[in-house]
């Protein structure tokens, strides 16, 4: 009978990764995006720990949805009182705060509880090309080039 292995927390490497999410298809992009901040990449990928790289994405105000589902899907929010359901288009969100809006699509690909709301700490979005993070000497992702 074979043990299950359980990677240790000396034995898991970071990388960052850069996507360039211009003209890439929303869906396509967080799939792939979210199987790397998990960790699935990885041959000492385990469930229940955070194995996963870090993700930095870049104009992700250029980032597009097929087939009219911009102006069709809603995205919802509460306030936590009675009467606080607010809701929008995806595209009025995308105009609003580009970033936030391929966060959230990349957060409910995540894992439910503690360990999803970890991994999604090493995802880093922002609207334009430009990005703090020079110092990690970051490798790009590649993205299935079909979606384009």
């Amino acid at each position: 009978m074979m043990k299950t292995y359980t990677p240790k927390a000396s034995e898991i490497t970071r990388e960052w990764h850069v996507v360039d999410a211009e003209g890439m298809v929303l869906g396509r992009l967080c799939t792939e995006v979210a199987r790397v901040l998990r960790g699935k990449h990885k041959p000492i990928f385990a469930p229940h720990i955070d194995t996963g790289d870090h993700v930095i994405i870049i104009n992700a105000d250029k980032v597009v949805l097929t087939s009219g589902k911009a102006d069709s899907q809603m995205i919802y929010r509460h306030s936590g009182y009675p009467g606080g359901l607010k809701s929008e288009t995806f595209a009025e969100l995308h105009n609003r705060k580009p970033a936030e809006a391929v966060r959230r699509s990349v957060r409910g690909m995540l894992p439910k509880g503690r360990l999803g709301r970890q991994q999604l700490t090493k995802l880093k979005v922002y609207a334009g090309p430009d990005h703090p993070h020079q110092a990690q000497s970051p490798t790009p992702l590649k993205v299935n080039a079909a979606a384009r």
